[in-house]
């Protein structure tokens, strides 16, 4: 008889209303996998993207996927049961993880559960000193200020761009984080100071308090300010947010400089970059258990903090959702499995 557990399920494309949560089957590990008993989850933009169906897309790009699914990539729990092949980790364990990403990014990876498998080589030892919320708000969006920031850790071919990106030493230069207060900008300002650069940051005025506090030097309510009117000389400029006019930033950066575009999608500046021997890279996060486990240590010493915005119990995803729909989030939006 199969084992079941509770899940979240998508059986259709829509809003935060078609989440549902229901019974589903509990899954085994297979060789290699590690059974993580879920404690959290965090939202992550591609959890909205993949519920919506990517509709933004054009239509060769969307995801055709078998129903019912389970959105989620980011989890963190205890381990429930271990598969053959597997070493260094055990029942009992407490860990987390970016679950096949972005193997699975258009079909669900399945972390709004009770249960997920994860292959042992993604998942690392949650970091003493941080609980399992706060844990789960990290994987996504910590791997990818890690991976533009400190190392790629990968040899992957890129899918937005021909060459490999890789990250510029950052001690004693400046560096803009745009969309500093949400998920990925909050780590990456801390990220950058960590690296010993001086840090801008800009969001909406209700972050300056904290981001401030994370140790950005300079903030920049967009609000009131544009950033483009009032900053020049920068070496470089992180865009978390993406959107309309990503070449505005050209115009802050020296010549020689550097703009990382977590989402490329619409950016049409490259001849005036490549005039001006401004480097644009960007790179698709994908999940590390190894490089989880040094960034953890950054978690565990305090050096890095994740910014909890709201939590939700798992059976009300669908709130947490729209939560995320209605935008200005501050760090990450996290679910507690009951």
């Amino acid at each position: 008889m199969t084992e079941m557990m509770k899940a979240v399920l998508l059986h259709g494309f829509g809003g935060p209303e078609v989440l549902r949560y229901e019974d589903a089957p509990r899954p085994t590990p297979a060789s290699g996998e590690v059974l993580v008993r879920v404690h959290a989850a965090s939202l992550n933009p591609p959890d909205l993207y993949l519920r919506d169906g990517y509709r933004a897309l054009p239509p060769e790009w969307q995801p055709d996927p078998v129903f019912p699914l389970i959105l989620g990539t980011d989890v963190s729990g205890v381990v429930a049961a271990v598969g053959d092949s597997v070493s260094g980790l055990g029942v009992g364990d407490e860990v987390y993880a970016m679950v096949r990403f972005p193997e699975d990014l258009m079909k669900g990876s399945s972390a709004y559960a009770e249960y997920v498998g994860i292959p042992a080589s993604e998942v690392a030892l949650k970091p003493a000193g941080i609980d399992h919320v706060q844990a789960a708000g990290a994987p996504m969006s910590l791997l990818t200020a890690w991976q533009f920031l400190v190392d790629l850790g990968h040899d992957a071919a890129n899918p937005f761009q021909p060459f490999r990106h890789e990250p510029i030493a950052l001690n004693g230069k400046t560096v803009l984080v745009n969309g500093a207060g949400g998920g990925v900008g909050h780590l990456a300002v801390q990220v950058a100071k960590w690296k010993g650069a001086r840090v801008i940051a800009v969001a909406s005025g209700k972050h300056e308090a904290l981001l401030r506090e994370l140790g950005a030097d300079v903030f920049i309510d967009y609000t009131k300010t544009a950033a483009e009117t009032v900053v020049d000389d920068v070496d470089l400029v992180v865009d978390a947010v993406g959107g309309a006019d990503m070449e505005r930033w050209l115009t802050v950066l020296k010549d020689g400089g550097a703009l990382y575009l977590v989402n490329p999608l619409g950016f049409s500046g490259h001849d005036e970059a490549a005039r001006r021997h401004i480097t644009v890279s960007s790179t698709q996060v994908r999940s590390s258990g190894a490089q989880l486990a040094e960034a953890g240590r950054l978690l565990e010493n305090g050096t890095i903090r994740v910014i909890v915005d709201s939590t939700y119990p798992l059976a009300d995803a669908s709130a947490a959702h729209e939560r995320a729909s209605r935008g200005n989030v501050q760090g990450k939006i996290v679910l507690v499995a009951a």
